[in-house]
């Protein structure tokens, strides 16, 4: 039986407006990553205009496990397993593009010779790759404002002034590193992948029609980006923080710069668990006065991560969730494991 491409399969999907958290995505190099319930897929668009698209099946751990669908606990944990799954995704992308590097760089020395693929990450690789993005994250956003709110100003017993102090200097760390990434030639392409996974998305949840006229037509900024998550976990760590030094000053009488460690580094994931929840409860409210005063920073900090993305860009991001939803078959295109299948 022939196979039906992607402009021949049915377009009619459903999505459930209590339910806004069923499709979500990441950019990667020179493609798009998406998760539907139950299936991973990533496709991206070779140096010779081919795309190729992985797939697998997916199933969370609150899927799996009851007790991770405890409101917080999703959260958190959710938030470590989906760095193992996009930091995997990046090192296949990555793959991908140096073979296509190598691949020009061989047929300009040997004519037509293949370059051969390099290794795929194994899985202790992958795993210390998180820990140490993790581990770095936490000690550029978390620790390093905590460093310079202690030495430069003189508010450590005062938990609110404290917090406040660190969690803007912590912000002005986020826009001074996300400003200047901005302006890499390779990261702009990235961020122009992005713009197309939220518009890709914005489809989906609109149920329009999955194709490149309709989805460039929708905008590029989402109330449930990565990037305004990243911006609630900054803000509501002020908050949290500020009441628990309070807690903390009562019950030590004073505080230092080592107890703050001790005790913030810990209940970073209880953040990013709130921070998650909020996430979930404003998608529903985005339509609405006050959701849309509650998701507006987000948004306008999406000003810098997303960019237009172009056709070619857009066609990308639809056939990844065309596939992770099941619309399309990824044999349709070149349907891979790993980088090495690229190579036969």
């Amino acid at each position: 039986m022939q196979e039906k491409t992607i402009a021949e399969q049915p377009s009619v999907y459903h999505y459930d407006p209590d339910k806004p958290l069923q499709v979500g995505g990441q950019a990667v190099i020179e493609g798009v990553m998406m998760r539907a319930p139950g299936r991973i897929a990533t496709a991206v668009r070779r140096s010779n205009g081919e795309i190729i698209v992985r797939t697998r099946e997916h199933k969370s751990l609150a899927e799996r496990y009851g007790i991770f669908k405890l409101p917080i606990l999703r959260g958190a944990v959710g938030l470590i397993e989906m760095m193992f799954v996009g930091i995997e995704t990046l090192n296949f992308s990555s793959e991908v593009a140096l073979l296509d590097i190598d691949e020009a760089e061989a047929k300009t020395k040997n004519g037509s010779a293949k370059a051969k693929p390099k290794e795929t990450a194994s899985s202790a690789r992958l795993a210390f790759t998180v820990l140490f993005s993790l581990a770095a994250g936490v000690g550029i956003f978390f620790v390093t404002p905590l460093f310079i709110t202690s030495r430069l100003f003189d508010v450590e017993q005062n938990a609110l002034g404290f917090n406040l102090i660190a969690g803007g200097i912590r912000l002005v760390i986020l826009l001074a590193y996300l400003i200047g990434i901005s302006l890499m030639k390779d990261v702009k392409r990235l961020f122009e992948y992005h713009g197309a996974e939220h518009k890709a998305v914005f489809t989906f949840e609109a149920q329009g029609e999955l194709s490149v006229p309709v989805a460039l037509k929708y905008t590029r900024f989402h109330p449930r980006c990565g990037t305004s998550f990243i911006l609630i976990v900054m803000l509501a760590s002020m908050l949290l923080f500020s009441i628990f030094d309070s807690l903390m000053i009562l019950w030590l009488g004073k505080l230092t710069l080592a107890v703050r460690l001790a005790t913030h580094i810990p209940l970073i994931p209880i953040v990013g668990g709130i921070s998650y929840e909020f996430i979930r409860w404003s998608a529903k409210q985005s339509e609405k006065p006050i959701g849309k005063l509650l998701v507006a920073p987000g948004l306008w900090l999406q000003k810098i991560t997303t960019q237009e993305p172009d056709p070619t860009q857009m066609e990308v991001a639809l056939v990844a969730i065309r596939c992770a939803l099941g619309l399309a078959s990824p044999v349709a295109y070149r349907e891979i494991s790993q980088v090495s299948e690229l190579a036969l």
